[in-house]
């Protein structure tokens, strides 16, 4: 793939995580200040099935992307991402098939563990020291291979950004009441 091609692909995935990251927000501000009668949140509540399929296939897709395609070898947070949320795929799919609501329990624990190993990820890349390799294996946890948007759309990031809308959607779940 060229260069030209790459920095598109990553361009959009960027501008798909950024998006991402302001509905999440958007959403989470609605179930704090606008819960009653929110058609939004309900929408959210009665298909967060397919929802949290697409979100958590979608990082799928793009872990396969950057390891199998590009050939960027995982760091060891990123093997931690994937074993958090490559799961939630089967899980949130097969739960769809089924329509069976308790995929929540099962994501929940999975989600706050990879939100908080994404964010140690991303402390790491932003704040940490120097390039050297975090484990035996020789791959940098802070080596800068996606860096669109000044910098702030990363491989850490765009981790961090399906875990947070996981998030977001399991606490619409919890949360939010249809008698609202």
């Amino acid at each position: 793939m060229s260069f030209e091609n790459v920095h598109y692909v990553n361009m959009f995935l960027g501008l798909g995580a950024i998006l991402l990251q302001i509905l999440s927000v958007l959403v989470l501000l609605m179930l704090v200040f606008w819960r009653k009668g929110n058609p939004i949140l309900r929408f959210i509540k009665n298909n967060f099935l397919p929802i949290g399929f697409l979100i958590t296939f979608g990082a799928v897709l793009t872990s396969f992307f950057y390891s199998d395609i590009m050939g960027y070898v995982p760091c060891i947070y990123c093997w931690w991402d994937r074993v958090l949320i490559f799961p939630q795929a089967a899980i949130f799919g097969i739960a769809w098939l089924r329509k069976d609501r308790n995929a929540f329990w099962y994501s929940l624990v999975l989600t706050v563990f990879g939100l908080y190993k994404s964010l140690q990820h991303l402390r790491l890349y932003y704040y940490g020291e120097g390039g050297a390799p975090c484990d035996a294996s020789g791959v940098s946890c802070v080596q800068r291979l996606v860096s669109e948007f000044g910098g702030y759309i990363s491989i850490p990031m765009l981790a961090f950004t399906g875990f947070f809308a996981l998030a977001t959607l399991l606490l619409v779940v919890h949360f939010y009441k249809k008698e609202n």
